[in-house]
């Protein structure tokens, strides 16, 4: 039995689509087992790390390690799901510039 040109395609396409949706396309797990989204990990580039590594100042936080200063409002801001800091940034290392901060919530 051969198949049409567009029934192969549409078998193709659902394959793919199976495979890309997947359990851990792309993420890694913080160690409480929350995921770290796609957008801000690519298996290697997040981690949990001290809260004295980041520090608030009345611009933004700032990451120790390179000073960067990431504004309150910035879009790399994220909530922290298990209440510690987790960062990420290029390729992991500690010298490279921040693709996402988790935050915990403020204590009152």
């Amino acid at each position: 039995m051969r198949l049409s040109v567009h029934r192969r395609s549409s078998i193709l396409i659902s394959i793919s689509c199976l495979f890309l949706a997947g359990d851990g396309v792309g993420a890694h797990e913080a160690k409480t087992g929350w995921r770290y989204p796609y957008a801000c990990c690519s298996n290697k580039d997040c981690r949990e790390v001290p809260a004295r590594m980041v520090n608030e100042s009345a611009e933004g936080y700032v990451i120790r390690t390179t000073g960067e200063i990431i504004s309150y409002d910035d879009k790399r801001i994220r909530h922290s799901p298990d209440g510690v800091f987790h960062w990420c940034s290029i390729s992991g290392k500690a010298d490279t510039k921040t693709i996402c901060l988790f935050v915990p919530p403020k204590a009152f």
